[in-house]
């Protein structure tokens, strides 16, 4: 063997990682491990996730397929593994030192991140394209004040402690209103506090003075607890600036206090929030709750569009994106629901409205229609009950019309009689759709299986999505039907691999990049989730614990999980570009308006997920279900 080098001077000599930027080079090195094999050892198997590409430093490794036939012989300074070796390693597939050999293996997620910076790193090693792109935003770091494009800080990576700017400012439940007050104009703040004992008691706003105290003329000398909210909600000071957003833009409030274990933090409001990047979710769904009529809402909901634009320009992530935009819808919908309450009276019995499709699953952008329904109370009784739902789930279609989400074209609304039911009925439905999955069945399955419990009383859902998940797991007909499905759906590949896009009509020149693209990855994540009952309805989240679950491998699941996210992002910029110049937004794609290394990305992207639909298609049709 040569004399010890470090990994820098191993990297610094190789012919391609030579040509890299000293700090990334030095980057690269230190994130580096060295493997040492005796001759004979297997290095890699078939059964193995490959997450690191490995670099021979010293000696001679094989890779052969017994079942294929062929074997490679690899020597002193080439590579294999994850991102240049194939990802769907066929049965036989595996390596072996033949002589006593040293390897550097580099992590494959951060090859991807440098791919970003380094595109020219991505024709040596081209699997690497559509990886990690999504971890790499998880795992820039904030505290090094790592800034994206538009010189704010990732959402997804961003801790939220650090958005915190002082010491949280107290005050006792018992301490008159007055003190309160003069506390909050001595420091200079907009909230404080109450604490007995160590522990969260209330918090108490400039707005809950000016409502509670002022405009209803209470004493000033009354408990501060007296105009306190009690028990408010908070979140964990190790998440994410991303979730502190969400759960604002959800539950509509300005001020979250954050704690470690039972011990107060301190406080961040939607004010710190909006310093972050593309924030200002918060404050439109502040104003959705501000309305109290339908063409109230209807110029909110055309923000989301200015939002869209915004996200893409700050290179948010689609995960993040599809979050945030749904969140909006979500508001709406709520507010809605509380105007047709405002109109009609309080429902009889009770209900839970419920989104399905992309807004069911959080995955919404700029364009789309409606997909929900209505699950009732089994008490629910047509002639006392019909006419009320009837006209509160028309009025709150119709508001989401109004407000740019049109009308579903198959009618899949609860406004459409067949999908406002009981829960009784609903598991009727689930399981004719099961027990007899001809084409409509699957359609629908497809459609009402992403489903998510935007108001009302949850357990209606989630009672039903237990049942449901029983009657798919195990299901062999059934899931065969859904795979046969799901396989119908192909990414936009020629006979050579090379993007085919559509041929003639009006999107002549362009690819789909929701039914080619995105549609195939969700398509999958569903089959896994009724195939492991996995109760997940995001599909992100599907196929992180589908490999958990064991329902696809790890690395098949990252590969999904990347391709999805990188096609999602070309897609939400696409449609921010659209709208941007005035035109509607829409899936289709042109060709032209790619740059060879995005070309490039999307063709790996395409690539990995029709693997990963051949590989589904073979353990169908070995019937391994």
């Amino acid at each position: 063997m040569q004399a010890d080098r470090t990994p820098r001077d191993q990297l610094a000599a190789h012919r391609v990682f030579g040509l890299l930027p000293p700090d990334t080079l030095a980057l690269l090195a230190e994130r580096s491990r060295r493997l040492r094999c005796g001759a004979g050892s297997i290095v890699v198997n078939p059964d193995q996730t490959l997450v690191d590409l490995m670099l021979i430093e010293d000696g001679t490794v094989g890779l052969s397929d017994a079942d294929a036939g062929w074997t490679l012989q690899l020597r002193s300074g080439e590579c294999f593994g994850a991102g240049l070796s194939p990802m769907h390693q066929p049965a036989g597939w595996q390596a072996r030192a033949e002589t006593d050999s040293r390897l550097l293996l580099l992590p494959a997620d951060d090859l991807a991140g440098i791919c970003r910076t380094c595109p020219w790193l991505a024709q040596f090693f081209p699997l690497l394209a559509a990886r990690g792109i999504l971890r790499e935003e998880q795992q820039a770091p904030a505290a090094s004040g790592r800034s994206g494009p538009d010189g704010t800080l990732s959402l997804l990576s961003t801790p939220v402690r650090s958005l915190i700017k002082r010491d949280p400012i107290t005050v006792a439940p018992t301490e008159p209103i007055r003190a309160a007050a003069a506390l909050m104009r001595e420091q200079r703040v907009s909230s404080v506090l109450l604490v007995e004992q160590g522990h969260l008691f209330g918090l108490v706003t400039d707005r809950d003075l000016r409502n509670r105290v002022i405009a209803q003329g209470l004493s000033s000398d009354r408990p501060v607890a007296d105009i306190a909210t009690l028990a408010p909600i908070t979140l964990d000071a190790g998440a994410t600036a991303f979730e502190a957003m969400l759960l604002m833009a959800r539950q509509n409030i300005h001020h979250l206090p954050l704690m470690e274990g039972q011990r107060i933090a301190g406080l961040i409001t939607a004010t710190d929030l909006t310093e972050q990047q593309s924030l200002s979710a918060v404050y439109l769904v502040g104003d959705v709750y501000k309305q109290d009529t339908v063409d109230g809402l209807a110029p909110i909901s055309g923000r989301v569009r200015l939002l869209q634009q915004q996200l893409a320009s700050a290179d948010a992530s689609a995960y993040a994106t599809g979050h945030i935009v749904t969140a909006i819808t979500d508001a709406l919908t709520v507010r809605l629901i509380h105007l047709a309450e405002a109109r009609l009276g309080p429902a009889p019995i009770d209900y839970v409205w419920v989104a399905a499709g992309s807004q069911g699953r959080n995955e919404q952008t700029a364009r789309s229609d409606q997909d929900n329904c209505l699950i009732l109370d089994d008490a629910f009784d047509e002639p006392a009950h019909g006419d009320y739902f009837r006209a509160f789930a028309t009025f709150v279609c119709d508001g989401l019309d109004a407000c740019g989400y049109v009308y579903c074209p198959g009618e899949m609304m609860a406004m459409t009689d067949t999908w406002r039911q009981p829960r009784r009925v609903w598991m009727r439905y689930f399981s004719q759709w099961i027990n007899t999955p001809e084409p409509t069945a699957l359609m629908l399955t497809s459609v009402f299986f992403d489903q998510r419990a935007i108001h009302g009383k949850a357990s209606l859902l989630d009672s039903l999505r237990r049942d449901v998940l029983r009657l798919t797991r195990g299901n062999t007909l059934f899931l065969a039907h859904m795979v046969g499905n799901a396989l119908s759906r192909r990414p936009p590949l020629g006979l050579f691999g090379q993007i085919a896009p559509i041929r003639s009509g009006e999107h002549a020149g362009t690819v789909d990049l929701k039914h080619g693209g995105t549609g195939p990855v969700v398509e999958l994540a569903r089959v896994f989730a009724l195939a492991g009952a996995i109760d997940a309805v995001n599909t992100n989240d599907r196929l992180e614990r589908a490999a958990q679950s064991g329902e696809v491998g790890e690395q098949g699941a990252r590969d999904l999980r990347d391709a999805f996210e990188f096609i999602g992002k070309l897609r939400i910029a696409h449609q921010a570009r659209q709208t941007g110049s005035g035109r509607p937004a829409d899936n289709f794609l042109l060709l032209a308006e790619l740059s060879n290394f995005e070309r490039s990305h999307l063709k790996a992207a395409f690539s990995m997920v029709n693997g990963l639909q051949d590989l589904l298609g073979q353990r169908y049709l070995a019937g391994r279900f």
